[in-house]
């Protein structure tokens, strides 16, 4: 039988076929190939109990991408979920995230809550922050439940991961896009401890046909130490068309240069760039540089 993983915990994995959840463990054979499953796989598995639910994955299908954090596999699109206010967005920190996803060339929007705390001007400052980017703004409103369907629109027909920092209103955001739609888990709830405020594990959700959506746990931070310093630039889109006009093209670091010799610090300066990406790249680039020093 193949079916996909909805989440995996403490070595267990839940198989859902279409109308069936199944409690799974994966063969030594994996540990042995250094594979893992993770949640979002199709798999190949056998049944051992019918009546209990219970099988082997047998096999991990040819996955479409892989995520790092959150661990999951097959996914469209990605909503990076933040907050207008309380707490105010840590940039920096958002920035790593994109940059740590950049390379799995997944699409990515991003999610404004709590935007009914702030007005058109703030607004404005965080649409700045992303401008030149291929990132698309939307500003919601959880309590207010303004925007969530814009958001479940896009969601039609695709798989989506919910991600983003501690604290913003993820638990609750994923409480209304799912609605009433969430798939029959059987006792599923019992083994995983599911309606904890907190999300620990990842978890994959049906809402209809075609249409996914992962709950994924919250971070407080995000490391970028897996990409090489000299690369970092690449992962920043709005730099490239710029990156050719530098006077000094293969070393220019884009940071102590002179305006003169740096299209993009120019560009910054004439407002093509966002002055908070750009500051993001240059504590990255710090960053990345102390690593390789010591």
């Amino acid at each position: 039988m193949t079916g996909r993983i909805t989440k995996g915990i403490a070595g267990f994995y839940y198989v859902h076929d279409g109308k069936n959840l199944y409690e799974c463990k994966a063969k030594g054979i994996f540990r042995k190939n250094h594979e893992k499953p993770l949640v979002g796989d199709h798999v190949r598995f056998d049944v051992i109990s019918e009546e209990e639910k219970l099988g082997n994955i047998e096999e991990i299908l040819p996955r479409k991408n892989n995520l790092i954090r959150p661990e999951i596999a097959n996914v469209d699109q990605i909503f990076l979920q933040f907050s207008a206010a309380s707490p105010a967005p840590n940039y920096d920190m958002l920035n790593r995230y994109l940059v740590m996803v950049h390379d799995r060339e997944i699409p990515v929007h991003l999610v404004v809550n709590k935007s009914e705390l702030i007005g058109e001007e703030e607004k404005k400052k965080t649409e700045q922050a992303f401008f030149g980017t291929c990132y698309p703004i939307h500003f919601i409103s959880v309590r207010e439940e303004t925007g969530i369907r814009e958001l479940r629109e896009i969601m039609a027909g695709k798989v989506t991961a919910l991600a983003g920092p501690s604290g913003v209103g993820k638990s609750s955001l994923m409480n209304l896009l799912l609605g009433d739609a969430v798939m029959e888990t059987g006792s599923l709830s019992k083994k995983i401890d599911r309606g904890k405020n907190t999300t620990r594990h990842s978890e994959l959700f049906f809402l209809q046909e075609d249409t996914f959506l992962f709950d994924t746990p919250g971070f407080s931070s995000v490391e970028v130490n897996f990409i090489d310093k000299e690369d970092l630039q690449y992962t920043f889109d709005e730099f490239l068309p710029f990156i050719p006009e530098c006077r000094y093209l293969t070393s220019c670091k884009h940071m102590k240069e002179r305006d003169a010799d740096c299209a993009v610090k120019r560009a910054v300066k004439a407002g093509k760039i966002s002055k908070e990406r750009y500051g993001s790249y240059v504590l990255m680039y710090d960053y990345l540089a102390d690593i390789r020093r010591y």
